[in-house]
């Protein structure tokens, strides 16, 4: 398996620290509001890469941290005039209920800023001590010409650099690339007790902090979007490495934008669109095959018209999956040589290569092709046949993409009385046409249809259906 290493600039062959097992760590929401579809990005596709880790065989311990104090939270505090725990409390709870509806499975650990705080003054402590951090006046910085390789995962040279957004301007600073450890408490806002009196972390140390506590001090894998590769997880490095010592990352993953009419989606351009908002419009399954379409390191335009031929793209994998259940409750035993193994291997090619979800989806959907080939010159393959398709589908399209329930949509097999009746309509609605009365035929369909039972005409003369949810 190759991945693309931000670190070395080139793929490299995986090679966890200790096989089977891969430690995970991706850069979670600082909750001061909804998070936008551009930060769902990220999220859903390092939940693709966790699910093919695991597809491969390897045990992943998948971390991804809650920023619950930080300067954005701080200031929704004061504009709301609420304390700032409600305001965190508030949106790491839609938070969670947003990436639940994204199909994204549960992290092993979400750890929390505000949780760790005495572990952040004991790992600052340890900077001080090594001579990498200094005090002005209660506010504690890293010094970034102390550690020499710092710029290494950017690329940037110090000598070059100008401070980025996100570092505090302070004349107190030895050098303008300097960061923030530790900040001194301002009136009103919340502080905690530390060696350098009051005050609360920097947002850089915080993630520091929170993957050693989890996975260790050197973790496999570290993910998250290009904005942050500086100054946050080139500063996550540089105060990592300083304190332990070790390598801080192995392979660092990171997604590529998401545009609005080629200009980069983000709350401070306003451009945005929150994920909760789209949820409303598209299904979770759509959202994801539609990330999926697109290499994860480049740049991926947003329209709405793209995710609705998404959502029609999807038909053709649930209407595979139907006729395939009703051929398995039906079966007449003709043989089929078909190459399953042939997908398999293409799948896993593709995926091999670092993560290529174009190319995998490619192939799914050639398999759906040839499936349905298979179906027209042999209407009613072995059950071992329809056995397999489901579980091709169910590997791949469901457990490793998240764009298919395979078993949610409705089995024949095990029908309850309400399935029995829609069978009967069904069989009504053909014998109706082929009386050619097409307009009763049509108002079952319509009529079933606001009950939330879509009907599949397949071109075999099945009939099928799937119960929205």
């Amino acid at each position: 398996m190759q991945i693309y290493n931000t670190l070395k600039k080139r793929k490299e062959e995986f090679r966890p620290q200790n096989p089977p097992f891969v430690t995970m760590y991706v850069c979670g929401p600082t909750v001061y509001d909804f998070f936008h579809i551009g930060n769902a990005r990220t999220f859903i596709m390092s939940d693709i890469i966790r699910r093919y880790l695991e597809y491969k065989g390897y045990k992943v311990k998948y971390v991804m941290n809650i920023t619950d104090i930080d300067d954005k939270i701080i200031k929704k505090s004061n504009e709301e005039k609420i304390p700032f725990e409600q305001v965190s409390k508030k949106f790491t709870d839609a938070f969670f209920e947003d990436v639940e509806q994204l199909k994204i499975l549960k992290a092993d650990a979400n750890p929390r800023a505000t949780e760790h705080i005495q572990d952040i003054i004991e790992m600052i402590s340890e900077l001080e001590k090594k001579g990498y951090a200094y005090n002005v006046n209660g506010d504690v910085f890293f010094d970034v010409l102390k550690f020499s390789s710092y710029g290494k995962l950017s690329g940037k040279k110090i000598e070059e650099l100008e401070a980025g957004a996100r570092i505090d301007v302070n004349e107190n600073k030895k050098n303008p690339l300097d960061f923030a450890l530790w900040k001194k408490a301002k009136e009103g806002e919340p502080c905690w007790e530390s060696p350098w009196g009051k005050g609360r972390p920097g947002w850089h140390i915080e993630c520091s902090v929170m993957s050693t506590k989890h996975l260790g001090k050197t973790i496999d894998i570290h993910a998250g979007g290009n904005d942050l590769i500086f100054p946050h997880h080139e500063n996550e490095i540089a105060q990592s490495e300083a304190a332990f010592g070790q390598q801080f990352v192995k392979y660092w993953i990171h997604f590529g934008f998401l545009n609005i009419q080629n200009e980069k989606m983000s709350k401070s351009l306003g451009n945005f669109l929150t994920a909760r908002e789209i949820l409303k419009k598209f299904s979770a399954q759509a959202i994801r095959f539609f990330f999926s379409q697109t290499y994860y390191g480049g740049p991926l335009n947003f329209s709405e018209e793209l995710l609705a031929s998404s959502e029609k793209g999807l038909e053709k994998l649930q209407n595979l999956i139907q006729t395939t259940k009703e051929r398995l409750n039906n079966p007449s035993g003709g043989e089929s040589n078909f190459g399953f193994e042939k997908y398999y291997k293409e799948f896993e090619n593709a995926m091999d290569d670092d993560f290529n979800t174009p190319q995998a989806i490619s192939v799914i959907f050639e398999f759906v092709r040839q499936v349905n080939i298979e179906f027209a010159l042999n209407p009613f393959p072995n059950k071992e046949f329809c056995e397999n398709v489901l579980s091709f589908l169910r590997k791949t399209a469901q457990n490793v993409f998240g764009i298919v329930d395979v078993d949610s949509l409705v089995d024949s097999g095990s029908v309850t009385i309400e399935d029995e009746l829609i069978k009967i309509l069904i069989k009504i609605r053909a014998e109706l046409k082929e009386q050619k009365n097409y307009k009763l035929a049509d108002l079952i369909r319509e009529e079933l249809n606001k009950l939330g039972i879509q009907l599949k005409d397949n071109k075999t003369g099945y009939t099928t259906y799937i119960k929205q949810k």
